[in-house]
C-alpha cells in the first residue's frame, strides 16, 4: 500500500508529514502576530527608550562620555526587558490561539480522531456533523440530508442542499467551502484546499483589515495613558524652562526636563495591560477554560446572573437508559421491546447525543439479554424531522410488507402524549409515570409510532399524522460531584445561579435541589414565558431559580430581559440555536466538548470541560486578574509620585539635581517587573469569592483609589525629603545627600510594593509568598548597595559612597513610614480608605 496515496482509512502518519512539508498548516496568516523585528521595532519607539538615547546625546554634549555610555548601556536592558516581556504575552497569544483553533474529526492510520483544525492536509478524510464550521475546502464523498449555510461567502442566506458527485477536475471536486456552516445532516468528505489557497484564504486581505473595537478597560487605560502623558508633557516642559531662567544653565535644565518626563511618562500602563490579560488568559486555560475575548476577562468580575445548561454541565452527561416503562395492561416483555425498538429506529446512529447512544447501545439486546431487537442496523432512515418548534425528533423507515413508511418519533413526553391524541383513561396513568419518574431526577422521553401506505405521501407536519403509544424512556444522569461545592461559592459572591434545561419540570425541580438552588426551587415551563410581556418576564426572573422546556428563543429572552434589569449575564449554550443568545450575554460560554462550532465561535468563553465547577473558577480567576490590574495601576500612581517630586525639587530648593536619567532607568528595572511579573504572579486571594461582584459601571481606579495612590507615594515622598534634608543637615556633602535620598527612594518604591500587593494588609504581604517578588529584591537590594557602598559603582551614578550606618537609616525611613501608616489603618479600622 502507497503510504502517500489517501485511502478509506484516512492517511498514515508518514503520508501528513510529507503533506505538511509542501502544504505547511491549515491556518490563514494572522495579522496581528507580530515578529521578533516588528517586536523590536515597537520596543525602540517606546518613548522612554527614545529619551533615554535622547540623554544619552545630552552627556554627550556635556562632555561626560562615561554618562552616556552608561546611559547607551541602560538602553539595552530596558529593550532586553521589554521583549521579554512582550514576547511572553506573544507567547500566551499563540497558544491559546492554538487551544482555540475548531477540532475536526478525521482519521489517521485507520483510526478515527478529533484533531485541530490546523492539523488538517490535503488528502485528509474528515467528518462533519450539524453545527461544525467547515475546517477547509472539502470534496464530498457520502452525505445524508446534508445543508450548507454559504451566507458568509455568497449572501444568501438560505441553506444550501449538498450530495456526493464524481468529477476528476479539482475545482469542481470542492463541493464544501472552508468557513462555512453545517446546519443539518452529516457528512464524509476528502480535504482538497487548505490555509491560504482555500476559498476564506482568498479573501483574507479583507478579513484582516477588520479591527476588533477596544474593550471598557482598553478605553480606561488609554484615558489614563493620556492624561499621564499630558502631564508629562507639560510638567517637563515647565521644569526646564523655569530651570534654565532660574539657574542660567540649560543643559542642566534640559537633563531635567528629560529626567522628569521619564519620571512621569506612563509607559507601565499599557504594559500592565497587555501581559495581565494574555497570561490572565492563559491561566484560565490551563483551568480549562479558553478566553476567545479579552472582554470577557474585564466581565467576569462584574458577572451577577449565572444562567446554566443541566445536561453535561451541572451532571456528567453519561446518559444510561435507567428504566423503560410501558403501560400496566400490555405484556411487559413483548411491550418493552416494542419500544425499544421503536426508540432506536427514532435514534440518530451518526450522532454524538447521549441519549441516542444509550438508546443504541441498549438496544443490542433485550431486557433479558438473550434475543436481539431488530434496529435496521444496515438501512437508512428515508427522511427526518428534526428537532423544531416542536421538541421531538422522528425519523422515516420503508416498510418491507406493503411499500408504505413506518415513522418512528421520541421527544419530550407530554408533547408526544398530545401527539396521540386524547385517551383519558391512559393518559392519566402516563402522565402520572411521567411526573414519577422526573420525580426520581430521571430525564424522560416519549416514544410513539405511525405509519403510513404506499399511496399516501409523507406530511409535513408530525401531528398530521396518528400515532401510537409506545412508552417512556427514563435516562440517569448523575450530578457532578463538585456542583454542589460550585454553586455554593458561586452565591457567596453574590451571583444568581439560574438553571435552563429541556427537561421536564421535575426532572428541573429534582437536579435543581440536588445542585443546590434551594430546599423547594422555584422552576417555571418555558411554554409560560409565550404569555408574558417583558416586563412580567423581568419580574419573574427575580423570584425562579430555573426554567425548564426552554427553546433557543426562551434563552434570548432571558438574556435581553436580564440585560434590561442592568444585570451583567453570564449564559451558557452549545447548540447552533444557542448562538444569538449567548451573543446577547455579557459573557457568552460554549461547551468546548460537546458544543457545535458556530456556539464557540459565538461565545466569548469555551469550557474545555464542560464542567460548572469550571465556570466559577473562571470568574474567581476573572476577579483576581481585575483585581491585579487594579493592584499594579495603582502601585504605577503611587510609585511616580515620589519620582516626580525629587526630579522637581531642585526647583524650589537651591541644590543640584537629585535625579539623573540614569537613576530613572534603575528605578525602571523595579517598576516594571513589579507591574508585569510581580502584581501578576499574585496568589487568588482567599476573599475574592466572598464578597459581591463589582459595578459592571465601575472605574479601573476610582477618585478614592486614585486618592488613595497619591497620598501613599505622598507619603514616600516626605520619607525621601526627610532623608534629604536630615543629611544636609548633618554636613553631609550633595552627592552623599543625593546618594542617600535614592536609597529612601528605592525603599520606599520596594515598601510601596508589598503595600499595594495586600491592598490594606501589609503584614499579611510580608507573609505571603511570591517568587516573583524574592527574585525583584534579591536583584534590587544588593544592586542598591553596590550602587550606595560602592565606589566606584556610586560614582557612575553621581553620588559619594555611604557609610552603612547611613545607609541602613535611609533604608529604614520610608518603611517606617509605610510601616506606621498601616499600624494607624489597622488600629483606626479605616484600611478600605487607602486599599488600592
Amino acid at each position: 500500500m502507497d503510504p502517500d496515496k489517501p485511502i478509506e482509512q484516512g492517511l498514515s502518519s508518514e503520508a501528513v508529514q510529507k503533506r505538511r512539508i509542501t502544504s505547511g498548516w491549515n491556518e490563514l496568516q494572522n495579522p496581528d502576530r507580530r515578529s521578533t523585528w516588528k517586536l523590536l521595532y515597537n520596543v525602540l519607539a517606546e518613548p522612554m527608550v527614545l529619551l533615554l538615547l535622547g540623554a544619552a546625546g545630552i552627556y554627550l554634549l556635556l562632555g561626560e562620555p562615561s554618562d552616556a555610555a552608561v546611559l547607551g548601556f541602560s538602553v539595552f536592558i530596558v529593550v532586553g526587558l521589554t521583549l521579554v516581556q512582550e514576547w511572553r504575552s506573544e507567547r500566551a497569544l499563540r497558544a491559546l490561539r492554538d487551544l482555540g483553533s475548531p477540532r475536526v474529526r478525521t482519521c489517521r492510520d485507520g483510526q478515527w480522531v478529533i484533531i485541530p483544525g490546523r492539523e488538517l492536509v490535503p488528502d485528509d478524510l474528515v467528518e462533519l456533523a450539524e453545527g461544525d464550521r467547515v475546517p477547509a475546502d472539502l470534496s464530498i464523498r457520502s452525505a445524508a440530508n446534508l445543508r450548507i449555510d454559504e451566507s458568509m461567502l455568497t449572501g444568501e442566506s438560505m441553506p444550501v442542499e449538498k450530495s456526493a458527485i464524481a468529477s476528476t477536475n479539482p475545482a469542481e471536486a470542492i463541493q464544501l467551502f472552508a468557513g462555512t456552516l453545517v446546519v443539518a445532516g452529516h457528512a464524509r468528505a476528502t480535504v482538497v484546499s487548505i490555509g491560504a489557497q482555500t476559498s476564506m484564504g482568498r479573501i483574507g486581505r479583507s478579513l484582516g483589515e477588520v479591527q476588533t473595537p477596544p474593550t471598557p478597560l482598553q478605553i480606561e487605560m488609554r484615558r489614563l495613558v493620556v492624561l499621564f502623558g499630558v502631564l508629562s508633557i507639560v510638567a517637563s516642559t515647565l521644569l526646564a524652562v523655569l530651570y534654565g531662567l532660574m539657574r542660567g544653565d540649560w543643559m542642566q535644565a534640559l537633563l531635567a526636563g528629560v529626567t522628569l518626563a521619564m519620571a512621569v511618562i506612563p509607559e507601565e500602563f499599557p504594559v500592565v495591560l497587555t501581559v495581565f490579560l494574555a497570561l490572565g488568559a492563559w491561566r484560565m486555560a490551563r483551568q480549562k477554560v479558553l478566553v476567545r475575548r479579552s472582554a470577557a476577562i474585564e466581565a467576569l468580575g462584574a458577572v451577577g446572573v449565572l444562567c446554566t445548561d443541566k445536561t453535561g454541565t451541572l451532571t456528567e452527561n453519561r446518559m444510561a437508559l435507567a428504566e423503560l416503562v410501558v403501560d400496566p395492561t400490555e405484556n411487559p416483555r413483548v411491550a418493552e421491546t416494542a419500544l425499544l425498538r421503536q426508540a432506536a429506529r427514532a435514534s440518530n446512529t451518526a450522532t454524538r447525543d447521549p441519549m441516542d447512544r444509550a438508546v443504541l447501545d441498549r438496544a443490542v439486546l433485550d431486557r433479558a439479554g438473550q434475543e436481539p431487537v431488530p434496529v435496521d442496523a444496515n438501512r437508512q432512515p428515508v427522511r427526518t424531522y428534526p428537532l423544531g418548534t416542536m421538541p421531538v425528533f422522528a425519523q422515516v423507515w420503508r416498510s418491507d410488507l406493503d411499500g408504505g413508511t413506518e415513522l418512528a418519533l421520541k421527544g419530550a413526553p407530554e408533547v408526544v402524549l398530545s401527539l396521540c391524541g386524547p385517551d383519558t383513561g391512559h393518559n392519566v396513568v402516563r402522565l402520572a409515570q411521567i411526573q414519577a419518574m422526573a420525580g426520581r431526577g430521571l430525564r424522560v422521553l416519549g416514544v410513539a409510532a405511525a405509519t403510513c401506505r404506499a399511496d399516501q405521501g409523507l406530511p409535513d407536519r408530525l401531528d398530521a399524522l396518528t400515532w401510537q403509544w409506545q412508552g417512556l424512556l427514563g435516562f440517569a444522569d448523575p450530578l457532578r460531584a463538585d456542583v454542589p461545592a460550585a454553586v455554593a461559592e458561586a452565591q457567596g459572591a453574590g451571583i444568581r445561579v439560574l438553571m435552563l434545561t429541556g427537561d421536564h419540570v421535575d426532572t428541573a425541580r429534582a437536579i435543581a435541589r440536588q445542585a443546590g438552588l434551594g430546599a423547594e426551587p422555584r422552576i417555571v415551563a418555558g411554554q409560560d414565558l409565550d404569555a408574558l410581556s417583558d416586563t412580567e418576564l423581568g419580574a419573574l426572573l427575580a423570584r425562579v431559580d430555573g426554567f425548564a422546556r426552554v427553546r433557543p428563543e426562551h434563552k434570548l429572552r432571558i438574556v435581553r430581559a436580564l440585560a434590561a434589569a442592568g444585570q451583567v449575564t453570564a449564559m451558557t449554550g452549545d447548540g447552533v440555536n444557542d448562538a444569538p443568545a449567548l451573543q446577547a450575554a455579557t459573557v457568552g460560554v460554549a461547551m468546548g466538548q460537546r458544543g457545535t462550532e458556530v456556539a464557540r465561535e459565538a461565545a466569548s468563553i469555551v469550557l474545555l470541560d464542560d464542567d460548572f465547577s469550571s465556570i466559577v473558577r473562571a470568574v474567581r480567576l476573572g476577579r483576581a486578574i481585575y483585581e491585579r490590574i487594579v493592584q499594579a495601576s495603582g502601585y504605577i500612581v503611587a510609585v511616580h509620585v515620589p519620582i516626580a517630586g525629587l526630579a522637581l525639587m531642585p526647583l524650589f530648593v537651591d541644590a543640584p539635581l537629585i535625579l539623573l536619567p540614569l537613576h530613572v532607568v534603575f528605578l525602571e528595572l523595579i517598576i516594571d517587573p513589579a507591574c508585569s511579573i510581580v502584581f501578576e504572579r499574585e496568589p487568588v486571594p482567599a476573599h475574592i469569592m466572598s464578597r459581591p461582584p463589582r459595578p459592571p459601571e465601575g472605574r479601573l481606579l476610582r477618585a478614592k483609589t486614585l486618592l488613595s495612590s497619591l497620598a501613599q507615594g505622598v507619603l514616600v515622598l516626605l520619607a525621601c525629603v526627610l532623608v534629604h534634608t536630615l543629611a544636609g543637615q548633618a554636613g553631609l556633602l550633595p552627592g552623599e545627600q543625593a546618594g542617600l535620598t535614592f536609597v529612601a527612594l528605592v525603599a520606599g518604591n520596594l515598601a510601596l510594593i508589598f503595600r499595594f500587593r495586600a491592598g490594606a494588609r501589609t503584614w499579611q504581604a510580608v507573609t505571603t509568598p511570591n517568587p516573583a517578588l524574592m527574585w525583584v529584591l534579591g536583584l534590587t537590594l544588593p544592586g542598591l548597595a553596590l550602587v550606595a557602598l560602592n565606589a566606584h559603582v556610586a560614582t557612575w551614578f553621581g553620588f559619594a559612597p555611604q557609610r552603612l550606618e547611613a545607609f541602613l537609616l535611609a533604608v529604614a525611613a520610608p518603611v517606617l513610614v509605610v510601616a506606621l501608616l498601616d499600624g494607624i489603618l489597622r488600629r483606626t479600622g479605616s484600611k478600605q480608605a487607602f486599599a488600592a
